[in-house]
Protein backbone atom coordinates (compact mmCIF):
# COMPACT_ATOMS: atom_id res chain seq x y z
CA UNK A 1 0.00 0.00 0.00
CA UNK A 2 0.97 3.21 -0.57
CA UNK A 3 -0.22 6.44 1.88
CA UNK A 4 -3.13 8.43 1.00
CA UNK A 5 -2.79 12.05 0.21
CA UNK A 6 -1.84 14.46 1.92
CA UNK A 7 -0.18 18.12 2.18
CA UNK A 8 3.52 18.79 2.65
CA UNK A 9 5.04 21.56 4.80
CA UNK A 10 8.67 22.40 4.85
CA UNK A 11 9.29 25.17 7.18
CA UNK A 12 12.47 26.74 7.22
CA UNK A 13 12.69 27.86 10.77
CA UNK A 14 11.00 26.67 14.30
CA UNK A 15 8.74 29.81 13.85
CA UNK A 16 7.27 29.13 10.86
CA UNK A 17 6.81 24.77 11.99
CA UNK A 18 4.87 26.23 14.95
CA UNK A 19 2.14 28.47 12.41
CA UNK A 20 1.85 25.73 10.59
CA UNK A 21 1.04 23.37 13.27
CA UNK A 22 -1.24 25.96 15.39
CA UNK A 23 -3.40 26.21 11.63
CA UNK A 24 -3.60 22.74 10.92
CA UNK A 25 -3.95 21.46 14.40
CA UNK A 26 -4.79 17.27 14.55
CA UNK A 27 -5.33 17.56 10.87
CA UNK A 28 -1.33 17.87 10.55
CA UNK A 29 1.46 15.11 11.40
CA UNK A 30 5.62 16.17 12.33
CA UNK A 31 7.64 14.70 10.40
CA UNK A 32 11.04 13.66 11.58
CA UNK A 33 12.89 10.37 11.52
CA UNK A 34 9.82 8.99 10.44
CA UNK A 35 10.92 5.69 11.21
CA UNK A 36 7.56 4.52 12.98
CA UNK A 37 5.28 7.25 11.25
CA UNK A 38 6.29 6.42 7.42
CA UNK A 39 5.12 2.76 8.00
CA UNK A 40 1.97 3.47 9.40
CA UNK A 41 1.64 5.96 6.81
CA UNK A 42 2.29 3.29 4.04
CA UNK A 43 -0.52 1.01 5.72
CA UNK A 44 -2.75 3.97 5.86
CA UNK A 45 -2.84 3.11 9.82
CA UNK A 46 -2.06 7.11 9.78
CA UNK A 47 -4.01 9.40 7.14
CA UNK A 48 -2.50 12.90 8.10
CA UNK A 49 -4.48 15.80 5.74
CA UNK A 50 -0.66 17.46 6.48
CA UNK A 51 2.79 16.62 7.10
CA UNK A 52 5.18 18.91 8.49
CA UNK A 53 8.88 18.13 7.88
CA UNK A 54 11.22 19.32 10.49
CA UNK A 55 14.04 17.64 9.04
CA UNK A 56 15.73 21.33 7.84
CA UNK A 57 15.35 23.01 11.08
CA UNK A 58 19.07 22.47 11.51
CA UNK A 59 19.11 24.23 15.10
CA UNK A 60 17.69 21.63 16.43
CA UNK A 61 20.53 19.54 16.20
CA UNK A 62 22.26 19.85 18.84
CA UNK A 63 23.52 18.11 21.88
CA UNK A 64 24.06 20.73 24.45
CA UNK A 65 24.63 20.84 28.46
CA UNK A 66 22.05 23.02 30.50
CA UNK A 67 20.97 22.72 34.14
CA UNK A 68 22.35 19.76 34.85
CA UNK A 69 21.10 17.49 32.37
CA UNK A 70 21.93 16.65 28.32
CA UNK A 71 19.55 18.76 25.87
CA UNK A 72 19.18 16.70 22.65
CA UNK A 73 17.43 18.73 20.20
CA UNK A 74 14.82 17.31 18.43
CA UNK A 75 16.40 16.43 14.61
CA UNK A 76 19.64 14.42 16.69
CA UNK A 77 19.52 11.08 15.36
CA UNK A 78 19.80 7.90 17.79
CA UNK A 79 22.55 7.11 16.27
CA UNK A 80 24.15 10.33 16.24
CA UNK A 81 23.59 9.96 20.07
CA UNK A 82 24.78 6.17 20.02
CA UNK A 83 28.72 7.99 18.83
CA UNK A 84 28.89 10.68 21.15
CA UNK A 85 31.31 9.39 23.67
CA UNK A 86 30.59 12.79 25.82
CA UNK A 87 26.65 12.16 25.38
CA UNK A 88 27.32 8.51 26.42
CA UNK A 89 29.59 9.36 29.60
CA UNK A 90 27.50 12.09 31.04
CA UNK A 91 24.40 9.53 30.63
CA UNK A 92 25.72 5.97 30.34
CA UNK A 93 21.98 4.64 30.60
CA UNK A 94 21.94 5.92 26.71
CA UNK A 95 25.16 3.65 26.06
CA UNK A 96 22.96 0.81 27.31
CA UNK A 97 19.43 1.22 25.75
CA UNK A 98 20.45 2.73 22.12
CA UNK A 99 21.70 -0.64 20.95
CA UNK A 100 18.88 -2.07 21.53
CA UNK A 101 16.79 0.50 19.05
CA UNK A 102 15.84 -1.40 15.98
CA UNK A 103 18.26 -1.47 13.57
CA UNK A 104 21.33 0.58 12.67
CA UNK A 105 19.40 1.68 9.94
CA UNK A 106 16.86 2.74 11.86
CA UNK A 107 19.00 4.47 14.36
CA UNK A 108 20.41 6.48 11.46
CA UNK A 109 17.31 8.56 10.60
CA UNK A 110 14.92 7.71 14.40
CA UNK A 111 15.33 10.23 16.71
CA UNK A 112 15.13 10.63 20.42
CA UNK A 113 12.36 13.45 20.36
CA UNK A 114 10.38 11.32 17.52
CA UNK A 115 10.62 8.03 20.17
CA UNK A 116 9.22 10.28 22.73
CA UNK A 117 6.66 11.96 20.90
CA UNK A 118 5.14 8.59 19.14
CA UNK A 119 4.94 7.10 22.74
CA UNK A 120 5.33 3.23 22.14
CA UNK A 121 4.61 1.99 25.36
CA UNK A 122 7.46 -1.10 24.17
CA UNK A 123 10.25 1.40 23.01
CA UNK A 124 13.11 1.20 24.86
CA UNK A 125 13.46 5.41 24.75
CA UNK A 126 10.29 6.20 27.04
CA UNK A 127 11.96 3.76 29.11
CA UNK A 128 14.91 5.63 29.52
CA UNK A 129 12.73 9.14 29.90
CA UNK A 130 11.54 7.57 32.59
CA UNK A 131 13.91 5.83 34.65
CA UNK A 132 15.97 9.04 34.57
CA UNK A 133 13.52 11.49 35.29
CA UNK A 134 13.81 13.61 32.59
CA UNK A 135 11.55 16.08 30.46
CA UNK A 136 11.11 17.42 27.30
CA UNK A 137 10.55 20.91 26.02
CA UNK A 138 7.57 21.87 24.40
CA UNK A 139 6.89 24.52 22.31
CA UNK A 140 3.90 26.16 20.33
CA UNK A 141 2.55 29.52 18.72
CA UNK A 142 1.38 29.84 22.20
CA UNK A 143 4.74 29.63 24.40
CA UNK A 144 7.17 27.11 25.98
CA UNK A 145 6.63 24.63 29.01
CA UNK A 146 8.63 21.80 30.29
CA UNK A 147 6.54 18.43 31.08
CA UNK A 148 8.28 15.70 33.02
CA UNK A 149 8.38 12.61 31.82
CA UNK A 150 5.68 10.95 34.53
CA UNK A 151 3.39 13.92 32.95
CA UNK A 152 4.06 13.31 29.63
CA UNK A 153 2.59 9.83 28.70
CA UNK A 154 -0.98 9.27 28.63
CA UNK A 155 -2.17 6.00 26.87
CA UNK A 156 -1.15 3.76 23.95
CA UNK A 157 0.94 5.79 21.52
CA UNK A 158 -0.97 9.31 22.96
CA UNK A 159 1.14 11.99 24.85
CA UNK A 160 0.11 14.82 26.93
CA UNK A 161 0.91 17.32 24.22
CA UNK A 162 -1.78 19.76 22.14
CA UNK A 163 -2.49 19.35 18.76
CA UNK A 164 -0.43 22.12 18.42
CA UNK A 165 2.52 22.09 20.41
CA UNK A 166 6.04 20.35 19.24
CA UNK A 167 8.89 18.52 21.45
CA UNK A 168 11.65 20.78 20.33
CA UNK A 169 14.35 18.64 22.91
CA UNK A 170 14.87 15.87 25.94
CA UNK A 171 16.32 16.72 28.87
CA UNK A 172 18.28 13.76 30.22
CA UNK A 173 19.60 14.32 33.61
CA UNK A 174 23.72 13.55 34.05
CA UNK A 175 24.49 10.99 36.24
CA UNK A 176 25.40 11.85 39.65
CA UNK A 177 29.04 10.18 40.16
CA UNK A 178 27.50 7.20 42.50
CA UNK A 179 24.84 6.66 40.17
CA UNK A 180 25.11 2.85 38.45
CA UNK A 181 22.63 1.72 35.99
CA UNK A 182 21.23 -0.71 33.97
CA UNK A 183 18.70 -1.90 30.75
CA UNK A 184 17.98 -4.92 30.05
CA UNK A 185 15.28 -6.57 27.61
CA UNK A 186 13.41 -9.62 26.71
CA UNK A 187 12.59 -9.51 22.53
CA UNK A 188 12.45 -12.55 19.87
CA UNK A 189 14.91 -11.23 17.82
CA UNK A 190 17.52 -8.46 18.01
CA UNK A 191 15.61 -5.37 16.39
CA UNK A 192 12.22 -6.51 17.27
CA UNK A 193 10.03 -4.59 19.81
CA UNK A 194 10.78 -5.55 23.05
CA UNK A 195 7.71 -8.28 24.68
CA UNK A 196 8.91 -6.71 28.17
CA UNK A 197 11.84 -4.12 29.01
CA UNK A 198 13.34 -3.47 32.67
CA UNK A 199 15.24 -0.16 33.65
CA UNK A 200 17.14 0.88 36.85
CA UNK A 201 18.79 3.34 38.66
CA UNK A 202 20.65 2.90 41.59
CA UNK A 203 22.68 4.12 44.57
CA UNK A 204 24.54 3.05 47.40
CA UNK A 205 25.98 4.90 50.43
CA UNK A 206 29.38 4.28 52.29
CA UNK A 207 28.05 1.26 54.30
CA UNK A 208 26.82 -0.21 50.83
CA UNK A 209 23.32 0.58 51.56
CA UNK A 210 20.60 1.80 48.87
CA UNK A 211 20.85 5.38 48.33
CA UNK A 212 18.54 6.27 45.66
CA UNK A 213 16.57 3.46 43.85
CA UNK A 214 14.37 3.76 40.58
CA UNK A 215 12.84 0.70 38.73
CA UNK A 216 10.74 1.11 35.77
CA UNK A 217 9.05 -1.42 33.16
CA UNK A 218 8.00 -0.71 29.47
CA UNK A 219 6.08 -3.05 27.68
CA UNK A 220 4.48 -3.77 30.69
CA UNK A 221 0.94 -1.60 30.34
CA UNK A 222 -0.15 1.56 28.76
CA UNK A 223 2.67 3.45 29.51
CA UNK A 224 6.41 3.13 31.11
CA UNK A 225 6.14 2.50 34.68
CA UNK A 226 7.88 3.13 37.61
CA UNK A 227 7.36 1.28 39.97
CA UNK A 228 7.41 2.32 43.69
CA UNK A 229 10.64 1.38 45.72
CA UNK A 230 10.88 4.16 48.57
CA UNK A 231 11.06 1.31 51.58
CA UNK A 232 13.97 -0.04 50.05
CA UNK A 233 16.18 3.28 50.76
CA UNK A 234 18.66 2.16 53.64
CA UNK A 235 18.12 -1.45 53.15
CA UNK A 236 21.05 -3.65 51.59
CA UNK A 237 20.54 -4.99 48.10
CA UNK A 238 20.21 -8.70 49.25
CA UNK A 239 18.62 -12.11 47.11
CA UNK A 240 15.48 -11.24 49.63
CA UNK A 241 14.79 -7.62 48.66
CA UNK A 242 15.45 -8.07 45.07
CA UNK A 243 13.63 -11.00 44.92
CA UNK A 244 10.65 -8.74 46.79
CA UNK A 245 11.07 -6.20 44.34
CA UNK A 246 11.26 -8.83 41.38
CA UNK A 247 7.81 -9.64 42.60
CA UNK A 248 6.41 -6.42 43.16
CA UNK A 249 6.95 -5.54 39.57
CA UNK A 250 5.64 -8.45 38.07
CA UNK A 251 2.26 -7.79 40.35
CA UNK A 252 2.78 -4.00 39.53
CA UNK A 253 2.25 -3.99 36.07
CA UNK A 254 -0.83 -4.56 33.50
CA UNK A 255 1.09 -6.19 30.58
CA UNK A 256 -1.18 -6.84 27.25
CA UNK A 257 -1.64 -10.51 26.12
CA UNK A 258 -1.41 -10.86 22.21
CA UNK A 259 -0.17 -13.37 19.61
CA UNK A 260 3.48 -12.85 20.42
CA UNK A 261 2.62 -13.58 24.22
CA UNK A 262 0.12 -13.94 27.24
CA UNK A 263 0.44 -11.31 29.97
CA UNK A 264 0.93 -14.10 32.38
CA UNK A 265 4.79 -14.57 30.12
CA UNK A 266 5.17 -11.24 30.35
CA UNK A 267 4.54 -10.76 34.23
CA UNK A 268 6.98 -13.71 34.56
CA UNK A 269 9.69 -12.26 32.08
CA UNK A 270 9.62 -8.56 33.86
CA UNK A 271 9.94 -10.75 37.40
CA UNK A 272 13.14 -12.54 35.63
CA UNK A 273 14.48 -9.66 33.94
CA UNK A 274 14.41 -7.45 37.06
CA UNK A 275 16.00 -10.15 39.06
CA UNK A 276 18.60 -10.96 36.78
CA UNK A 277 19.31 -6.51 36.31
CA UNK A 278 19.59 -6.22 40.32
CA UNK A 279 21.76 -9.07 41.14
CA UNK A 280 24.04 -7.52 38.74
CA UNK A 281 24.21 -4.24 40.21
CA UNK A 282 24.87 -5.29 43.65
CA UNK A 283 28.36 -4.41 44.36
CA UNK A 284 31.03 -6.87 44.31
CA UNK A 285 32.17 -6.67 47.98
CA UNK A 286 28.57 -7.31 48.63
CA UNK A 287 28.31 -9.93 46.26
CA UNK A 288 30.89 -12.27 47.54
CA UNK A 289 29.39 -11.62 50.84
CA UNK A 290 26.16 -13.17 50.16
Amino acid sequence: MKPARFDYYLPATLEEALATLSELGSDGKVLAGGQSLVPMLNMRIAQPAALIDINGLVDLDAITCEHGALRVGAMVRQATLERSGPALGQVPLLAQALPLVGHWQTRNRGTLCGSLAHADPSAELPLLLSVLNGSVEVHSSRGVRTVAARDLFVSFFTTSLEADELIVAAYLPIAPARRRYAFNEFAQRHGDFALVSVACAVEFDEQGMLAHLTLALGGAGEVPLVVEAADALGRLLDRELIAALAERASTACDPPSDHHASAAFRRQLVRTLTGRMLTALVPQEEAAAT
